[in-house]
């Protein structure tokens, strides 16, 4: 045994990147287990792990380039994520309430660092302002509780997220005058330069990224390539910023809103990112933090202490007034008060950024040659202080708040009364479109319910080939392995029955199946049309398939018919035509509930076309606000569908709601949509929805 060891390197600091790696892998695994029995928040863990193995503890890790290239990748990906989960059109109706935020959490610590600096440790004026630039930043560390606990699309982390992005742009350029105007460098092509440096990286990373990831999207289906490639645009956002003259994260977190839209919140992209973010780079971050606090701090010097006091006292107070100011000016309740607080306390990376600037910027020397430093040492230690002090007061504040409206917001669900749960079936036969079918269908269930999907291939029970179900297992291998990458349980069904219509609709009832999601039929060249089946509209000439026809006859369930000509994420919009007295139908509320999720899960524009007595049915109720990426069209022009063409676009997806014969919001031109979809709307994305109709199974399969 001797020998074996005699070749490892087991002197401290460990340089053995095994050994290194995986003692921070313990931690990442333990820190939870432990914490979570002593109630201590898993964020405060990692940090004070951080402290015990790191140079100023137990001397186990240097934080060297690797820990610092790790952790600069967890402090990018927290902001990323940030920006990656946030509702848009919430942020959109919401963001002059996270500019005002914004100029609160800067301008009231501004303020009480300015008059502390000055007056109370007599620093000179640009050192104090530099000091209250350093109360102004904030980091979001205790981000990533908000996102465990399902709330980071409340309006109090929303504000708090656009309120960060803008006080962190404010002090960071604060620090870049100040430190200019210090050492004189300042003139005035230096504001041009700064001016027209921010808003060509703001335009580059806003407008730019979207198209190049769109192009990047519809060309790549390669999971491992979309994963990189977005890690790629995360860097690359930061790099954009930096060179501007801003700090990195601020890039990161325009790089997720640029984002945000093309990774839908359910899809399996997100949760790859997700995943891989809270399981390395997050922890790796946090643990870097821990490795810059120095607990000798405490002992070294009384000005150190009373220099970090003042700030932690002054810090604290001025993020709390600011969340308190917030708190009144939109009416918000005490825990979002709470969860504004605990997100905007936490100071760590442009507060640490602005400190190693401002100590290393020498402005002169005394008589016996010392440095006189903008910043001085008292400062920089009184920093690593606040900075432990603050990462405490984040965590154990965003854990409460937060908790406390997770916890609202299940009773809330609770009161509300009971609702079906989601049971969709997905009949998957062809390979190339299961990935589109799988993702539709999660893209209208509720994101909070992993369950509730079926995948079934159906074999004719009088077919001999051996390979078929051979075939059929590997089909629904796919889908369910699409659908475990978006985290979701898919149940895979195989049956043998007469014909395929008869076993989907015998799984329909068998499973108390809500909806069913089918691919569109193709009709090879030289195949001959398919007979008018009477009461189904679009189920001849180029239409739907005699199979789907028949599922539509012998059931009666929401069903999407779906033709896809592009990924679903890259869609922009979606236009819903909807004929006139859909609202009478006994399955509109459940049709209008699931465009509703897919608005919510895609992050797409949803855009309703309808008359306007049906449009009054399709609006929210009074009281109940209207998502931003919804809009509505007054439209009667369904003897003249073909008309539609002129308002689509290139990457929009075009929705027919249909119904059958003899029912109420019956039109005949529905039997002419599958020929008009031929002829006018090839090389479009599609869907023919059928909704649940009164009546619509008076027929001998009942």
């Amino acid at each position: 045994m001797i020998p074996l060891l005699a070749h490892i390197d087991l002197t401290l600091p460990l340089e053995d990147p095994i050994l290194k790696f995986l003692l921070i892998l313990v931690i990442i695994l333990a820190a939870p287990l432990i914490l979570n029995k002593l109630k201590i928040p898993y964020l405060l863990g990692l940090i004070i792990a951080g402290a015990v193995i790191g140079p100023h503890g137990l001397n186990l890790v240097l934080r060297d380039s690797s820990i610092i290239l790790s952790g600069t990748a967890g402090l990018l990906y927290i902001m990323f994520l940030s920006g990656l989960d946030m509702d848009m059109s919430d942020f959109r109706r919401n963001s002059w309430r996270s500019l005002v935020f914004g100029l609160y959490t800067f301008c009231v610590p501004l303020g009480l660092g300015i008059l502390a600096g000055y007056y109370v440790m007599g620093f000179p004026l640009y050192s104090s302002i530099l000091l209250a630039g350093l109360f102004a930043s904030q980091t979001l560390v205790a981000y990533p509780i908000v996102s465990k606990l399902g709330i980071a699309r409340d309006k109090a982390v929303t504000i708090a997220v656009g309120g960060t992005v803008i006080t962190d742009t404010l002090a960071l350029l604060l620090l870049t005058v100040i430190v200019g105007m210090a050492t004189g460098n300042v003139d005035d092509m230096f504001w041009w330069r700064l001016g027209a440096s921010v808003l060509l990286c703001i335009v580059i990373i806003v407008f730019l990224f979207p198209l190049l990831a769109h192009w990047f999207f519809k060309q790549v289906s390669d999971s491992v390539s979309q994963y990189i490639f977005v890690l790629a645009m995360v860097f690359l956002g930061a790099f954009f910023a930096q060179l501007a003259g801003l700090e990195p994260i601020i890039g990161a977190f325009l790089s997720g809103m640029a984002l945000n839209r093309l990774i839908p919140r359910t899809s399996p992209l997100m949760n790859r990112v997700e995943f891989v973010g809270n399981a390395i780079f997050i922890p790796f971050f946090l643990i870097g933090v821990g490795m810059l606090i120095d607990y000798r701090a405490f002992f070294r010097d009384w000005e150190s202490i009373e220099v970090a006091a003042i700030m932690i006292a002054l810090i604290t107070a001025a993020k709390f007034i600011a969340a308190w100011l917030t708190q009144k000016s939109f009416r918000l309740s005490k825990d979002q008060r709470t969860v504004i607080f605990g997100l905007s306390s936490a100071h760590v990376a442009a507060t640490l950024a602005a400190v190693m600037v401002g100590y290393n910027v020498i402005l002169g020397h005394t008589p016996d040659g010392e440095p006189i430093r903008l910043l001085s040492e008292s400062v920089l230690n009184g920093t690593i202080l606040m900075i432990l002090a603050t990462c405490i007061v984040s965590t154990f504040a965003t854990q409460r708040g937060a908790h406390n409206i997770a916890m609202n917001h299940a009773q809330d669900d609770a009161e509300k009364a009971p609702r079906r749960e989601d049971h969709i079936l997905i009949p998957v036969a062809n390979e190339r479109s299961v990935d589109e079918l799988v993702g539709l269908s999660a893209m209208l269930k509720r994101p909070k319910e992993p369950n509730g999907l079926y995948a079934l291939h159906a074999i004719d029970n009088k077919a001999e080939d051996p390979n078929i179900e051979k075939q059929a297992r590997k089909v629904l291998d796919i889908a369910a392995t699409t659908a475990a990458a978006g985290d979701l349980y898919l149940q895979q069904l195989l049956r043998y029955d007469v014909n395929i219509s008869n076993a989907i609709v015998s799984v329909v009832r068998e499973r108390n199946i809500t909806d069913i999601v089918l691919g569109m039929h193709q009709r090879t060249p030289g195949m001959p049309a398919i007979p008018a089946i009477p009461g189904i509209p679009g189920a001849s000439g180029p239409g739907i398939g005699r199979m789907v026809t028949d599922v539509l006859m012998q059931s009666n369930v929401t069903t999407f018919i779906y033709s896809p000509a592009q990924p679903l994420a890259t869609v922009k919009r979606h236009l819903i035509v909807v004929p006139e007295k859909a609202e009478k139908e006994a399955g509109f509320q459940a049709w209008v509930h699931r465009i509703r999720q897919l608005a919510e899960n895609s992050g797409a524009k949803i855009v309703f076309f309808a008359s306007e007595g049906t449009l009054e049915h399709l609006r929210p109720r009074r009281g109940r606000k209207l998502p931003a990426n919804i809009g509505f069209v007054a439209f009667d022009r369904w003897d003249d569908l073909p008309s539609l063409e002129h308002d689509l676009r290139n990457d929009d997806c075009l929705w027919f709601v249909m119904s059958r014969r003899e029912r109420v919001s019956y039109h005949p031109a529905m039997n002419r949509i599958p020929g008009y979809l031929e002829q006018y709307f090839a090389g479009y994305s599609y869907v023919l929805l059928y909704p649940v109709q009164a009546g619509a199974t008076e027929s001998r399969y009942l």
